[in-house]
């Protein structure tokens, strides 16, 4: 009877929860708890998605700052308060943020066929577009690249998608771009299915599709009657200049595609912890809009019924000013212009140290993040050893490189190498 009442009292402290178990961890966000930890005066963090200045410091754009003393007196004035933001966010916002992408000369912005929905950055407009297509629109099939950026299986698995495939993307051979085996992984997807495509800057590896690639993809994409689904979260942060990293979508949008864009300003405004993003959708005809909009509406009202404002104000202020604006087109180009003069710098001391293997995919990638064809041993090996801090995949942060690291990366790198290859 003893035992009996004390395992009946121990279950009753027992919580319900004591089964739950642990999921593994999120591999970028534990390499920084690493680094965080480490004591080493040479360690280099090459794993965040995050913008650094030459001297590893996070850069909060000057033209933000203005736009943020705008608003604070613009709150101190009460002209604008913190009362709730309409279920799809900020119109002008949204209208200023979908007009950046498609261009103001677009067929879609000009005949009213594109709207915008402020999401909670890129990965909340993957996730309220995902919601509308799987459960308004009954699809039920995505495929994203192999390799993509970490959260896109996860964010259409999470919306309901029963079949989720990958395409050939990456060749490690040649370290670039596999288009045969995307062309013909494509071409065996079912109709119907959401093609989720990287608008620029490819995630991990860099690699973008040439001009005369995309127009090939596209004609697959028509042909199968697929539905493109792009994800942008570098516009102007990769080369530099909004336009030319918006080419794909626009490119698109003449050839008379419907699509959603999911659009992040994480990047390109160093907005990371506001969470400033929008959905924009291109349709062929300005009848449905309403109806969607009625849909999407119902979507966000039971996922987070409204979005925050301060990120997409200011984002709004800088669009909307002229002089705001070309200030913050010189921001994204200085930080454009540090990746590439680190990626330049990279290769050059790869190659002058005679680091086996070929070294031209460093500068022939673009943006953020390089894939620098490095195996899991010799990453682990960099982080042990070097106290170089990257993911097993071999992907590293361009940002992390600066001029004070720069040859002590690459003599790193030259080790692991060597000591693998």
């Amino acid at each position: 009877t003893k035992l009996i009442l004390l395992d009946s009292l121990l279950q009753e402290k027992m919580s319900m929860f004591a089964d739950v178990a642990a999921a593994p961890p999120i591999e970028v966000f534990q390499l920084g708890r690493d680094y965080q930890a480490d004591t080493d005066p040479n360690k280099v963090s090459l794993g965040v998605g995050a913008y650094r200045t030459d001297e590893g410091k996070p850069w909060i754009l000057p033209v933000v700052k203005k736009a943020e003393a705008l608003l604070a007196q613009k709150i101190d004035k009460e002209e604008i308060n913190h009362e709730y933001l309409p279920v799809l966010g900020h119109e002008s916002f949204a209208a200023s943020a979908t007009k950046m992408l498609l261009g103001e000369s677009s067929p879609a912005v000009k005949e009213d066929r594109s709207f915008g929905v402020q999401a909670l950055s890129g990965t909340g407009a993957l996730r309220v577009g995902a919601e509308f297509l799987k459960n308004i629109m009954g699809r039920d099939t995505a495929y994203y690249s192999d390799p993509t950026w970490g959260n896109h299986g996860l964010i259409f698995k999470n919306a309901g998608f029963k079949t989720i495939n990958k395409y050939r993307y990456w060749d490690a051979d040649s370290k670039g771009l596999n288009f045969a085996g995307m062309i013909e992984d494509l071409n065996n997807a079912p109709e119907g299915a959401v093609i989720i495509l990287h608008a620029c800057a490819h995630n991990p590896t860099g690699i973008d599709p040439s001009k005369e690639q995309w127009g090939q993809i596209a004609d697959l994409i028509k042909t199968k009657n697929l539905f493109p689904f792009f994800d942008c979260a570098y516009q102007g942060f990769a080369s530099g200049c909004l336009d030319t990293d918006a080419w794909t979508v626009r490119y698109f949008v003449e050839r008379g595609f419907e699509l959603f864009c999911s659009q992040s300003f994480s990047k390109n405004f160093g907005l990371y912890n506001e969470r400033a993003g929008n959905l924009t959708v291109v349709v062929n005809d300005v009848s449905p809009i309403t109806s969607m909009k009625s849909q999407l509406t119902l979507l966000v009202r039971a996922m987070y019924s409204n979005p925050p404002a301060h990120g997409a104000r200011i984002v709004d202020v800088v669009l909307q000013d002229p002089d705001m604006y070309q200030e913050w087109r010189d921001c994204i180009k200085i930080m454009a212009n540090r990746i590439i003069d680190m990626r330049k710098g990279l290769r050059e001391r790869l190659e002058k140290l005679g680091t086996p293997g070929t070294w031209n995919h460093i500068t022939e990638q673009i943006g953020m993040f390089s894939y620098t064809g490095l195996t899991p041993e010799m990453c682990e090996f960099l982080k042990k050893e070097k106290h170089l801090y990257l993911l097993k995949s071999g992907r590293i942060s361009m940002c992390g490189v600066n001029n004070g690291n720069l040859d002590y990366v690459a003599q790193a790198i030259h080790d692991a190498v060597t000591k693998f290859q």
